[in-house]
């Protein structure tokens, strides 16, 4: 086999290849010793077919099966005589072989690029020192507060108001017939004032007393978010059937008890308190790493490959999808495709490749490697984040290399992030003017999907109107 390698660019190559005469005869040879074994042929015995009548009948399947199988096997051994450090499947044509003369054929892979040593030293860093404020705390408290708030059914026989919470029976009408668009829903809820269909639905509703029925026309505005629904002018039969009021709990212990594993209020607020920190810490190492590598990318010129790029995008457009099947949604759902992802990430994920160009780099310049210390710190944080024991997860590695494998790298590049921090000068500061965390959960096991209005009985139908 000879190869010999073609540059395109600093990262994509071609290898040019040609398989030898006689290692193609070799492998046609052994390719029809067996055919022969099991050829089923009128007029011969199983195993008695004649090497050229098997060729006058089977060459072309016996070529092309030859010439896929030598160039998968030459691709392997090239790659080993050129050592190249390949990202990414090859592009090879598999050429027409007829079975005489030397086969070639060309690979055009994609390579890692060859970067110079990266000087770290001398960044320019600051950590901003950002602090869980009383009032953030408070803000947290209250919102929990608001996803326990309970709603019960009014015993007065009153109108519904702005605020209340009904649950309506509806249905929407065309020129007298039922409307595809606007099914029959039973037991809908709602809240009066958020305008979920539209705000005259909501003002239709108020004065309605329970058992009550109405008839109303809605003409949904043109830029109306379902498309079905906008311009369309609906007739609405609507029944009340029960109005309830949103009663918010007190501030207190109880509330508390009901949140977790908390004996008080002042246990719920350290908890609290303590998320807010640990999201604070966070928040300070991202910003450190976004000005580490900000830098870096300034002073470390290299072509990086598509390949990585496409990988990152793919990457994106998964996490995407995955979000959105949380909520029963799709891409066609918003209005996107994976093209306008691409599109609209190709930046990010240019970046994120550099990032991790650079600090692979780093950690090989730098012989840096894992200690047993920050792998068992890693595994400790991971055992705490899906609620497991550290042994548990050691389990769970145990029967997945590769998956152990990623998890160390991981970790390594982490210790490398802060190994670049230590040989660095940073300057500490107050932040300018407070932030709360952007989550607005803590980890003391409530969610805002939390109600303790177990009998809500709410129809999904109108949502998507």
């Amino acid at each position: 086999m000879k190869v010999n390698v073609e540059d395109l660019s600093s990262v994509k190559k071609v290898m040019h290849i040609e398989i030898a005469e006689e290692d193609i005869k070799s492998e046609l040879d052994a390719n029809y010793s067996e055919l022969k074994k099991t050829a089923k042929v009128k007029g011969f015995r199983k195993g008695k077919t004649p090497i050229p009548v098997l060729k006058r009948l089977y060459q072309k399947d016996v070529n092309k099966d030859c010439a896929a199988k030598l160039v998968q096997l030459a691709y392997s051994e090239a790659l080993e005589e050129t050592r190249l450090k390949i990202v990414g499947p090859p592009k090879v044509d598999i050429p027409e072989f007829k079975g005489e003369g030397s086969l070639k054929f060309d690979a055009e892979v994609e390579v890692k690029p060859d970067i110079e040593d990266i000087d770290f030293k001398g960044l320019s860093l600051t950590r901003t020192l950002h602090e869980a404020s009383d009032e953030e705390v408070d803000t947290q408290l209250k919102m929990l507060q608001k996803n326990m708030i309970e709603r019960v059914k009014i015993q007065e026989d009153r109108p519904v108001k702005e605020g209340d919470v009904v649950v309506i029976d509806f249905e929407g009408f065309q020129n007298g017939k039922p409307f595809t668009v606007t099914p029959k829903t039973d037991n809908h809820i709602i809240k009066i004032g958020e305008n979920t269909i539209t705000s005259e639905f909501d003002t239709a509703i108020c004065g309605m007393t329970a058992a009550q029925e109405k008839e109303i026309t809605i003409r949904f505005k043109d830029d109306y978010h379902n498309d079905q629904l906008a311009g369309q002018e609906v007739d609405f039969k609507i029944t009340l059937n029960e109005i309830r009021e949103e009663i918010l709990p007190d501030l207190d212990d109880e509330l508390a008890k009901k949140m977790g594993p908390y004996k008080s209020l002042e246990e719920l607020k350290a908890e609290i308190n303590k998320n807010l920190k640990n999201g604070y810490e966070k928040r300070i190492e991202q910003e450190l790493s976004e000005q580490i590598f900000i830098a870096l990318i300034e002073r470390s010129d290299f072509e990086i490959p598509e390949t990585l790029v496409e990988y990152e995008l793919e990457h994106t457009v998964k996490d995407t999808e995955r979000m959105l099947s949380y909520q029963n949604k799709t891409l066609e759902d918003q209005g996107l495709s994976k093209e306008q992802l691409f599109k609209q990430y190709r930046n990010v994920a240019e970046k994120q490749v550099r990032r991790q160009l650079i600090l692979n780099k780093i950690i090989e310049q730098e012989k840096l490697e894992l200690s047993d210390e920050n792998f068992e710190k890693g595994l400790e944080e991971m055992a705490k984040s899906v609620g497991q024991s550290v042994e548990q997860i050691k389990a769970i590695f145990n029967n997945n290399k590769e998956g152990l494998d990623n998890l160390k790298y991981s970790l390594l590049e982490k210790q490398a992030v802060k190994f670049i921090i230590e040989n660095n000068e940073v300057q500490d500061k107050k932040p300018d003017t407070k932030s709360p965390v952007d989550s607005g959960q803590t980890d003391s096991g409530q969610t805002d999907s939390d109600q303790t209005d177990s009998d809500q009985t709410d129809s999904d139908q109108t949502d998507s109107n």
